[in-house]
């Protein structure tokens, strides 16, 4: 009677699987931590003002203070977006506490519709911890035709705790920096389907 000669490709067909199935999961997981790294990220730089990341508020602090400093405006636009972008006034000199209110223009030059959003920071970076808006069009997608002009604003104050950091005791300019980036494929709303004549809308 002759014994079966055990097949070698079984063994290694299940190890292939293992191997397919354990990669499978890593890279679930790794694309899973890249999503939810984006808001954590976004979280611990508003917290901490890392990178030169500012604050937000919806008030002013309510205490302004005698000592003085310059806020400098910097606008930049990435590579491949055809937009002029700019301060209305290059500096300002203002209380520690005091609301200021500054305008960025920016203009389509190009002769189609674009979609771009602007980040920002400020520097030197560790005064990001003190350096809060009120109000911002930083992070918002804006939409503009071809060759549109439009004003927008940032409302801001530089928070009175500064002055308890006695890193910061020789500051006297910070530096509010805007870089808008084009947006390819901007999300745009589905228009709804018209109703069949006689159906009903639930």
């Amino acid at each position: 009677m002759t014994t079966p000669t055990p097949n070698p490709k079984k063994p290694n067909l299940r190890c292939d699987v293992i191997v397919a199935g354990i990669c499978g999961v890593v890279a679930a997981m790794m694309v899973g931590a890249a999503y939810a790294s984006v808001p954590l990220y976004s979280w611990f730089c508003r917290t901490t003002g890392f990178g030169g990341t500012t604050q937000v508020a919806v008030a002013a602090p309510g205490k302004v203070l005698g000592r003085m400093i310059n806020v400098r405006f910097d606008s930049n636009v990435a590579p491949g977006l055809p937009w002029k972008f700019e301060p209305e006034q290059n500096e300002i000199h203002i209380h520690i506490g005091e609301v200021a209110t500054v305008h960025y223009k920016v203009t389509n030059m190009a002769a189609r519709e674009i979609t771009a959003q602007a980040g920002y920071n400020v520097a030197p970076p560790q005064v990001g911890a003190y350096f809060t808006k009120i109000n911002c069009f930083c992070f918002t997608q804006q939409t503009m035709k071809a060759g549109e002009t439009r004003e927008m604003t940032v409302v801001f104050y530089v928070d009175p705790s500064l002055v308890k950091d006695s890193d910061q005791d020789r500051l006297d300019t910070i530096t509010l920096s805007y870089t808008f980036y084009r947006i390819p494929n901007p999300e745009k709303p589905v228009a709804e389907a018209p109703a069949a004549p006689g159906s009903k809308k639930l």
